[in-house]
């Protein structure tokens, strides 16, 4: 995919995965903390983190075209390095997502042990919280040079007298 009604796909796309990141991130963290939520949200939990690791690629290919097209420009360069970077933080979201999901569904009996259940809610919890962060920071790294890439040197830093 590379353009979409004329535009370069990559700046559309992007903003789904601006959304849907910290969107998956935070329900993520909720239910695995709550799991009483994990249970409200059920499998709707899991499927947005897969809509959420689906678009990231989608959106990476179209910026690779787009990178393409653009030239050699460092600040360009190194937003398309940053952005290889995320696919490893969604698969995260997803997995522990359907994690957290599967063990919303389980009973203390089905754990065999109360303890190891709790255990494993725990640890659960941690790797949530922990991905869910690491995913954030990286949606915002990656935003950031973006928008330094795209913005810097093309707009003027004093007004040009047009009222707005």
């Amino acid at each position: 995919m590379s353009l979409i009604n004329g535009l370069p796909a990559h700046v559309l796309l992007v903003h789904f995965v601006v959304v849907l990141v910290p969107l998956s991130a935070l329900a993520l963290v909720v239910c695995a903390v709550w799991p009483q939520g994990a249970r409200r949200l059920g499998l709707t939990l899991p499927l947005l983190a897969l809509v959420t690791l689906v678009c990231v690629p989608l959106t990476t290919q179209a910026g690779e075209w787009l990178q393409r097209h653009e030239g050699n420009d460092p600040l360009i360069r190194r937003h398309a390095e940053l952005g290889d970077g995320l696919l490893p933080w969604a698969l995260g979201l997803f997995v522990l997502a359907a994690g957290v999901w599967w063990l919303s569904r389980r009973t203390p009996a089905q754990d065999g042990q109360a303890r190891s259940g709790s255990a494993l809610r725990i640890a659960a919890a941690v790797l949530s919280v922990v991905v869910a962060a690491g995913a954030v920071v990286d949606v915002y790294r990656i935003g950031d040079s973006g928008a330094k890439a795209a913005w810097q040197s093309s707009f003027s830093k004093t007004e040009t007298g047009g009222k707005g």
